[in-house]
């Protein structure tokens, strides 16, 4: 026989045994698929299991002793965190264990690693419920996504993904820079801790998706911790998760401090306007104060009427307060100017009353030296009006002398009108003031975060 016929020859008896080896695993694993059938029928076909019945506690050793379900939880996403309802919502992966001895099976050499249920009302289940829940649903796009694995050894895993919003009562004193804690509670509906106990998986119970992404929210920490309560007709076994949340406070600072700012700085503008400038400085003063107001009440809009003051109540109340003040402040000056222009009429008759004085005495003294007239022999008695003159006149002497002089005097001496100084003195108390309030305002309220955090 040829060489190469024999190859030939060889290379295809070798095909043939693969083949013949391929279909007898096919058929193994038809029958293995047929055995995953027949363990179902076993543990869970008529009249062999009970949905109704809890399992026995303690891996069956102890009849009386209550089911343990572990609990873990796999958080998705968080959509949002409404300040307003005091609510939040999540997406999770929710996943209890637990044992139940009746469940228990023939694994064919490790052939078989679990078994797989799509029907929670096939074994019995713990009965959780979330106790902060408000609102929530099941996914069931493309198919409901919930599975149960029953292992070899009796265990039980049931896993399924749910949306909810849950309430989170929030303490706004320190918004917007303030930190809130949001809790997810589970608990037992109907089995005391005498019949169920729920405990969190040892190891890592709570697990956060990577880069988890919220608009005006970080979350900081997430802890976990037990919460039973008594009622009248028991004890119920309850788990929590407390997720700390930190405001992100660059975005407040770029809508409302930042503009808050600019207003009160606008209105500042009218101080170096012409006290005569009166249609310009009314505007002005009008218009920063009904903006101010407007953007006060926006942001009100999007709180809750909470009772207690807020961080951001005394930051808009205080800015408000500076622009009504500049509107007060022109209001001040254009009294002052009117004054002025009186003192200064008042001023000008007194001084032509003086020069009318003057001209009629030297109009006298004229007629004197030309003798015309007699003049009156001086008295020889003093009278008492000449003492009082006399008083008087040394009084006016006192009043005087020049005063000392300091630097604000000298300084405030270069304007000579009251309206100009009160315009000039807003210059610089407003700014002055309004950086002090800054300074308090920011180290009270950075100082009081710091102090809850610890």
């Amino acid at each position: 026989m040829p060489t190469w016929l024999a190859t030939h020859t060889a290379s295809l008896l070798l095909l043939l045994a693969c083949l013949a080896q391929l279909s007898r695993c096919n058929q193994g694993k038809v029958n293995f698929r047929e055995k995953e059938k027949q363990v179902l029928d076993q543990i869970l076909g008529p009249g062999r299991y009970d949905a109704r019945i809890r399992p026995s506690g303690a891996n069956g050793t102890v009849a009386d002793a209550p089911t343990i379900v572990s609990v873990n939880i796999f958080l998705r996403s968080i959509s949002k965190i409404d300040d307003y309802k005091m609510e939040y919502s999540v997406q999770l992966t929710f996943r209890e264990q637990w044992m139940d001895e009746r469940l228990k099976f023939n694994d064919f050499g490790g052939r078989i690693k679990y078994l797989t249920l799509t029907d929670a009302n096939r074994v019995w289940m713990p009965d959780l419920f979330f106790a902060n829940e408000k609102e929530g649903h099941f996914h069931n796009i493309i198919m409901p996504n919930v599975y149960i694995r029953i292992f070899p050894y009796g265990s039980v895993l049931y896993s399924i993904r749910i949306s909810l919003t849950l309430s989170c009562p929030m303490n706004l004193k320190l918004y917007p820079l303030d930190r809130q804690t949001c809790s997810l509670r589970m608990a037992s509906y109907g089995w005391t801790t005498d019949d169920l106990v729920f405990l969190w998986k040892d190891g890592d119970p709570v697990q956060v998706v990577k880069n988890l992404h919220l608009p005006r929210f970080t979350l900081e920490k997430f802890l976990t911790d037990y919460c039973n309560s008594k009622t009248n007709t028991g004890e119920y076994s309850c788990l929590k998760v407390d997720l700390l949340f930190k405001r992100e406070f660059s975005y407040y600072l770029i809508q409302i401090y930042i503009p808050c700012c600019m207003l009160v700085i606008v209105s500042w503008v009218s101080f170096w306007l012409d006290q005569n400038a009166v249609p310009a400085r009314v505007s002005l003063g009008v218009t920063t104060l009904l903006t101010m107001a407007t953007q006060t009440s926006g942001i009100n809009a999007s709180l809750p009427p909470v009772s207690y003051t807020k961080a951001i109540d005394v930051w808009t109340g205080v800015c408000l307060t500076f622009v009504f003040g500049a509107l007060l402040e022109f209001a001040l000056v254009n009294y002052a100017s009117r004054s002025d222009m009186h003192r200064e009429n008042m001023k000008k008759q007194r001084r032509q009353c003086e020069l009318e004085h003057a001209a009629s005495l030297e109009a006298a003294a004229d007629l004197l030296e030309d003798g015309t007239t007699t003049f009156a022999m001086k008295p020889l008695v003093r009278h008492p009006g000449d003492a009082l003159s006399l008083e008087n006149a040394r009084t006016c002497e006192i009043h005087m002398q020049p005063k000392r002089d300091n630097c604000c005097r000298t300084w405030l001496s270069k304007f000579p009108t009251r309206s100009k100084r009160i315009d000039v003195i807003s210059r610089i108390t407003f700014p002055l003031v309004f950086a002090l309030f800054n300074l308090v305002y920011w180290s009270t309220y950075l100082f009081r975060e710091e102090a809850e955090v610890d």
